[in-house]
């Protein structure tokens, strides 16, 4: 797996053969643009994975805070009966 750097004028001239590259070949393409706009292109799947990584990452981080909180005491506790007695 590696990065390919191209130009945007690059990658429309070659689009099929580096999307292949992409798809086929697990290729990372860095599109260079000017004032360092610069785009990377993967797979959906890779994607996906990442996206998944970070959401799981956010998740973890609410727990770690949570839990934090609890043990600080600086939660509110109630029992299912008094959660009841709250609704009406």
């Amino acid at each position: 797996m590696s990065v390919i750097a191209i130009k945007t004028a690059d990658l429309t001239q070659n689009f099929k053969q580096i999307a292949d590259s992409i798809v086929y070949n697990g290729e990372k393409v860095l599109i260079s643009r000017p004032r360092n706009e610069n785009l990377v292109v993967i797979t959906e799947k890779e994607y996906n994975e990442m996206d998944k990584a970070r959401r799981n990452a956010e998740y973890l981080a609410m727990l770690n805070e949570s839990y934090e909180q609890a043990m600080n005491g600086e939660v509110v506790m109630y029992t299912k009966e008094q959660m009841r007695a709250m609704e009406t």
